[in-house]
């Protein structure tokens, strides 16, 4: 409050405010859980905040409770005339939103933004109040209904208020900033596009409104002016950009867009940056854009880490990106709803491909309900769906829209349904396709441009070996269809079994490392031969929280949920998939102690066949599939030192092939030696 008040003091000296301002109001928040029955012992917590993760509670437990957001606001006296809105990036994930008691406006859904006028509501020259009541109880009418993720519950991202003239850019539209482009036609010679723009405008006034484009060099290529009168309706620019910069994975070309509407007493204006490229998608040739062939290799990301659960600052979604970059993915999909714009920005402007789901999900719990045909659920879905299309329309990273995820069609059907969110999907942005995830058979799976197939043969269910029998079926059978497949299985590094041992029942192992790789190195076998799928999808890249596991972690990640720990896994996919970066790794290498004499040692590696040594003895290495490498029948005893060497690089690891003998670190023997390059 204190920070905002300067600001506002300081603007006032100098006179003039600019047409349009925005304040963060993350500061001097008082918080408090409805069950409390008092405010008295409200703690002051800065924003963003969710209330499973709050020291100051106490309550370490998981929560899906009410709880109330209140601080003071000031507007001062020089703002008479204005107009007042306040910007939410993100509550979990009902909220109710008041002004000096009075009642503003509720949203239903956790991962979208919205946005209320509180002109009306304010006094000027003084103190207001504003609360916010959160929920992230389990209701009937707000998706998702079963959920495997924590829903934490919080304002967990920004909030702003942002302050205008009387005729300003509409900063109301579905949580957007009221300008959405849409491509008619793209070419390498020409772009043929639209721009939608929203105003709020008293009745009758009259303004001059102002659309510029400027190309990546910088040059201006599009001013296009009008003198209007608003009149609610959207106002439509038609433009042209001829031998356009194309946004692609290697070239993220990307445009700046300049909106400005003034009169005599208004001024705003409001600037982003958009691309411009061409998708498509067949069973003969796969994902094309701009009619180049692309792989898709993805993986799914969920809004969660340790320590602050939905909270996630800009660098750690840079540390994400990071990670994402490291593997080589090229995709990177949000199953729970979108994330904050900070990781968006970073795939518009990187070159990475992104999938955003609605979050009609269905849990792997027999007792979890979906869907319903009840009205306020889904109307509820059509407008979170409208609220991802239209806040994320103008993003050229976001290539295809997600309906459902692995629903059932037990008790009541969803398909109807799906198929009035794939029509919604359609006529909001026909330039996209939509795309689902599904491991069940019938009509659902129909319905959406894309597929995307859940496995997980040779978990649940079958052997991995299965999956090439399914490949192959998919191929002579279901060759139309657009397919991709998503697969992914939980393994803990804290947790060992040698050479992949299944679960036994009392064994206190529940997700071995091992069981996750070999899940792992066997679909990448068979996915290595694969000619009828438009790309693969991991699920996931990092562990998250799910308060419905027995240790409270889903730990289907290629990385832990701290970050800390690269598993096997991702180590793989880094190899097969990143070809800027060689990789030399030798796998298993958590599990320091075995107990059987002879050993199957597993190695990766992105640059050539290796040389592998137990000790100072060469042992012999046959390939098992592209890129994993490996040695059998290693007799293992006592301490041994297995070093692996390929194109310059080097990986080692020291192992205990003796139960009988204590770990290698605590007889003060490094576990592992990190990889280096050797001359």
């Amino acid at each position: 409050m204190k920070k905002l008040f300067l600001i506002l003091i300081s603007t006032i000296a100098f006179g003039h405010l600019q047409a349009r301002e925005i304040y963060l109001l993350n500061d001097n928040w008082l918080f408090s859980f409805r069950h409390e029955n008092s405010s008295d012992n409200a703690r002051c917590i800065t924003l963003p905040h969710t209330w499973n993760l709050d020291a100051l509670t106490g309550k370490p437990d998981y929560l899906r409770t009410t709880a109330d957001y209140t601080r003071k606001l000031y507007v001062p006296r020089a703002w008479t005339g204005k107009r007042l809105f306040l910007k939410f990036y993100g509550v979990e994930n009902i909220a109710e939103v008041f002004v000096n008691g009075k009642y503003i406006g509720g949203h239903r859904g956790g991962s979208t933004a919205f946005a209320f006028e509180i002109t009306e509501a304010v006094k000027f020259g003084t103190e207001n109040d504003l609360r916010v009541a959160v929920r992230n109880v389990v209701t009937g009418d707000v998706l998702p209904l079963s959920s495997i993720h924590n829903i934490y519950g919080g304002i967990y991202r920004d909030v702003e208020l942002i302050v205008t003239d009387q005729t300003a850019i509409s900063p109301l539209y579905m949580g957007s900033n009221g300008i959405l482009i849409h491509p008619l036609s793209i070419t390498p010679e020409r772009v043929d596009a639209e721009a939608e723009i929203h105003l709020l405008s008293p009745v009758g006034s009259a303004c001059r409104l102002t659309l510029e484009l400027f190309a990546p060099s910088g040059l201006q290529v599009v001013s296009k002016s009008a003198r209007i009168k608003p009149d609610g309706k959207p106002i439509i620019f038609s433009f042209s950009i001829e031998e356009p910069w194309l946004w692609s994975l290697s070239n993220p070309n990307l445009y700046q867009v300049q909106v400005t509407v003034e009169n005599d007493n208004s001024h705003d204006q409001t600037v982003f940056t958009t691309g411009f490229r061409n998708i498509s998608v067949s069973p003969q040739q796969g994902f094309l854009l701009n009619d180049s062939l692309v792989r898709i290799q993805g993986v799914s990301l969920y809004y969660d880490r340790s320590g602050s659960g939905n909270v996630i600052t800009k660098e750690e979604y840079q540390e994400d990106f990071a990670l994402l970059r490291e593997l080589g993915a090229n995709a990177l999909r949000s199953p729970a709803g979108p994330h904050a714009d900070e990781l968006y920005d970073l795939c518009d402007r990187n070159g990475i491909l992104v999938w955003i789901d609605l979050p009609l999900i269905q849990a792997p719990f027999l007792s979890d309900i979906s869907y319903y045909p009840s009205p306020q659920l889904e109307e509820n879905g059509k407008q979170q769906l409208k609220e991802i299309i239209i806040q994320n329309q103008n993003r050229p990273s976001v290539v295809m829209w997600g309906i459902f995820t692995r629903l059932w069609t037990r008790g009541e059907n969803p398909t109807a349904y799906v198929r009035t969110l794939n029509e919604q999907a359609h006529k909001l942005d026909p330039t996209r396709p939509t795309v689902a995830c599904s491991d069940q058979d019938g009509d659902l799976n129909f319905i959406t441009d894309l597929i995307v197939w859940g496995q997980d043969l040779g978990w649940e269910r079958g052997q991995t070996s299965d999956l090439a029998v399914w490949l192959g079926q998919l191929k002579t059978k279901w060759s139309h269809l657009r397919s991709a497949i998503c697969y992914g299985e939980p393994g803990r590094v804290d947790q060992q079994a040698e050479n992949g041992r299944q679960r036994r029942p009392g064994s206190g192992i529940s997700h071995p490392e091992s069981e996750q790789t070999r899940f792992h190195e066997d679909y990448a076998k068979y996915l290595a031969q694969d000619s009828v799928l438009w790309g693969v999808w991991i699920n996931t890249l990092a562990d998250y929280g799910s308060a419905r596991r027995a240790d409270g972690i889903e730990a289907t990640g290629l990385v832990s949920l701290d970050r800390e720990k690269r598993k096997d896994a991702f180590y793989l996919y880094k190899t097969l998939w990143n070809k800027n970066e060689p990789t030399l790794y030798i796998a298993d290498r958590h599990n320091h102690r075995r107990s059987a004499n002879l050993q199957t040692l597993t190695v990766y590696s992105s640059a050539g066949m290796p040389i592998v040594t137990k000790n100072c003895d060469t042992l012999r290495v046959k390939e098992y599939a592209p890129g994993i490498y490996r040695c059998d029948s290693i007799e293992m005893r006592g301490c041994v030192k297995i070093t692996a060497e390929a194109g310059g690089l080097r990986d080692s690891v020291l192992l205990n092939g003796d139960f009988a003998l204590t770990a290698p670190q605590q007889r003060g023997l490094p576990q592992t030696v990190n990889l280096r390059r050797i001359n």
